[in-house]
């Protein structure tokens, strides 16, 4: 202790006779002025001292622990707010930056649950979007066959009732009609296109739009720029069936009773979760299982679920589902799951299948 305050001295009466013999020197140079009658070779010589100390620009820096140099500059450091400096003209007063501050935080970054979380969540967004967009399509399509009024218009019936049953807001369907008496609106014509991905797994891209030719080529670009192929019609598909899915959340305790209540109804399978997914709840023993079912029996697997009060939630329609998932290396995953996640946002298409396991 004692030792690291006589270095302290010996130090700062260097620095301040430096500081003495440098102003000399100076004024030895410069024409001679007036001076404020505060202003003196000593008083400057302190403040250019402490100022250079409190920077951390002293030489004696390197001689000192790092805890001991850090309470040393906050000790010189808290002069500027003294009276002593507070007495002095503008002209010696310290920088408003010139106190050090040393900061600590603890960085901010999400852990690898919290990252699965907001992916999860980002998905389930992007889902339910598509899905608006798709119905908002279905409406003016079926508005442009046959009209606005549904007594007259069973293409529009339908489409309302799908919206009803997948809980779509009122507002959109009512937007959709509005837009689809406007000058210039076009229908919208469904497409589909095939993509060969990375590890052989092949992708089918579905597409509702007005604008054939803009949905080609910004799905040409965008696999294109992934290093991905476009592939000739037929040549994905083959490997994908069509199916009505409905998801289910259960505990693990229960699966085997939904495995049997689908599979008596006429579900065609139950695919379960990865192994790695986790539930949003931390302490939600809960997950969710995928029932496929042929087109003629979903309505028959929806009233037995109802009738055991089991929640569940509706699919969107008719989806492909691989006869045989294909089993790729890590990299290759990724490079499928950014190439899926890129077509998705295009606004033109609706859905994205894949065939990776």
């Amino acid at each position: 202790k004692y030792w690291t305050l006589a270095c302290c001295c010996c130090c700062f009466f260097e620095a301040f006779t430096n500081e003495v013999w440098q102003g000399k020197s100076r004024r030895q140079r410069q024409p001679r002025t007036k001076m404020s009658p505060s202003s003196s070779s000593f008083l400057r010589a302190l403040r250019r001292t402490l100022q250079r100390l409190s920077y951390g620009s002293s030489s004696f820096k390197s001689s000192l622990p790092r805890n001991e140099w850090i309470h040393t500059t906050t000790r010189l450091s808290s002069f500027q707010s003294s009276s002593f400096w507070a007495s002095q003209s503008d002209e010696y007063y310290f920088p408003s930056n010139a106190v050090r501050k040393i900061w600590t935080s603890s960085p901010l970054c999400m852990g690898r649950r919290s990252s699965k979380i907001a992916d999860r969540k980002g998905a389930q967004d992007l889902k339910k979007a598509k899905l608006y967009s798709r119905i908002g399509k279905e409406v003016v399509s079926a508005v442009k066959k046959g009209g606005p009024n549904p007594v007259s218009n069973s293409a529009l019936v339908a489409v309302l009732e799908k919206a009803k049953e997948l809980d779509v807001p009122k507002e959109i369907v009512e937007r959709n009609i509005k837009k689809a008496s406007e000058k210039g609106q076009e229908a919208y014509i469904e497409k589909i296109y095939e993509v060969y991905g990375f590890g052989g797994v092949g992708f089918v891209v579905e597409v509702l739009t007005d604008k054939v030719n803009r949905s080609v080529a910004a799905i040409r670009e965008v696999v294109r720029d992934y290093g991905a192929k476009m592939a000739d019609s037929g040549s994905v598909m083959f490997r994908f069936k069509r199916a009505r899915t409905v998801s289910v959340k259960v505990s693990d305790a229960d699966k085997d009773q939904l495995l049997e209540i689908a599979l008596d109804a006429g579900a065609e399978d139950v695919m379960e979760p990865p192994d790695d997914e986790e539930d949003l709840e931390e302490n939600d023993s809960e997950r969710s299982y995928k029932i496929v079912s042929p087109p003629e029996c979903y309505s028959a697997i929806l009233s037995k679920l109802r009738d055991e009060g089991i929640i569940f939630e509706l699919d969107n329609g008719l989806e492909l589902i691989p006869t045989n998932p294909v089993e790729v290396d890590d990299e290759a995953m990724e490079l499928n799951k950014e190439l899926m996640s890129k077509l998705l946002e295009l606004d033109d298409v609706d859905a994205v299948y894949t065939d990776q396991k």
